[in-house]
């Protein structure tokens, strides 16, 4: 593995990987290099119980991959996120559920990710019948994303509680996330910071089905500073609706460059449930042509900056933040 320890010697200035032993040496994923593995997973199952760091060389890897060792530190080699593609395409209609359908899923606490892209190409299949397909599934604690690409359809990333219900504290920076309905949802306690959130040519794009199930649990998710796109073709076009009557989201200095709905929010199932009396829906200086803050929903709130406040990043992790690469001043 000499040659891979060059190359991991190359690109490891400055990036986000942290070692427990100075000797500890990352393994490298390439279709082409000598002694490096040819596979995700393959180098996944060779990393010990306590996790390790993989880089993975550009190219386009097709195969599910699943995370379930702690520890485990993923990073794409290539000068951008694009050189590097996961890519399956299973649809929750024919693997027996939702979180069955992710290409890559990870389980294990301390995971990260950064520079490449996860993709389910499920939808792109004009053959295949309409089904949720999931790029990410993201259930462990203390989980950081950096400049990563997840490309789907319907739920795209699943940002959800661990095992037995154990919260999930997750932090997404510099990310590109795309799909249509409910794209970005789950039950996790998930910061967004800086991302593009991208609305995909569909009959109904909804950007978030956050699903907190009561008032007193400690989750939601919050977009600082991050973008919401659409394509031209995307309609009917909302911020969010509440898979479960708790719902929590945030959105922080928002640009929305999308014709967002005047309501902003949608109801879960429209003359059927009430979620938009329960759930908690806000918004904090939103920029853009979407930015609509007098015909907001009327349960929707514009936050003071004292409220807003309450949502910084130190604030929603109670000041531990030890774990995360980025640091706030």
């Amino acid at each position: 593995m000499m040659r891979a320890f060059a190359l991991c010697a190359a690109v490891l200035g400055g990036c986000f990987f942290r070692f427990s032993e100075a000797s500890a040496q990352p393994l490298l994923v390439s279709q082409s290099a000598d002694k490096a593995y040819h596979s995700l997973q393959s180098a996944i199952d060779a990393l010990p119980p306590q996790g390790g760091a993989i880089l993975i060389a550009p190219g386009t890897y097709r195969e599910k991959v699943k995370v379930s060792k702690p520890g485990v530190h993923i990073k794409g080699t290539g000068k951008q996120p694009h050189d590097t593609v996961i890519v399956y395409g299973d649809g929750a209609i024919n693997v027996g559920g939702t979180s069955h359908s992710a290409t890559l899923d990870a389980s294990g606490d301390d995971f990260r990710l950064d520079n490449l892209t996860v993709q389910n190409d499920y939808s792109l299949n004009p053959a295949n019948p309409p089904s949720q397909a999931v790029a990410l599934s993201l259930t462990g604690d203390k989980d950081v994303v950096t400049r990563v690409r997840l490309l789907g359809a319907q739920d795209t990333l699943f940002a959800n509680k661990g095992p037995n219900g154990r919260m999930s504290r997750q932090y997404f920076s510099g990310c590109y996330i795309e799909g249509h309905v409910d794209f970005i949802f789950g039950n996790a306690k998930a910061y967004f910071r800086r991302c593009e959130l991208h609305g995909i040519a569909n009959h109904a794009v909804v950007y978030t089905a956050q699903s907190r199930a009561s008032p007193d649990e400690d989750s939601a998710y919050i977009f600082d500073h991050c973008r919401l796109t659409a394509d031209t073709a995307a309609r009917d076009i909302a911020l969010g609706r509440a898979w479960r009557p708790y719902a929590a989201v945030i959105f922080l200095s928002t640009e929305i460059d999308a014709p967002v709905i005047p309501d902003g929010w949608r109801e879960w199932t429209p003359g059927k449930t009430k979620t938009l009396t329960t759930a908690y829906y806000a918004e904090y200086k939103s920029t853009g042509v979407g930015a609509n803050p007098t015909r907001r929903e009327p349960y929707a709130r514009q936050l003071t900056d004292g409220e807003a406040a309450q949502w910084s990043l130190k604030a929603f992790f109670a000041g531990a933040t030890d774990w995360l690469s980025y640091r706030p001043n």
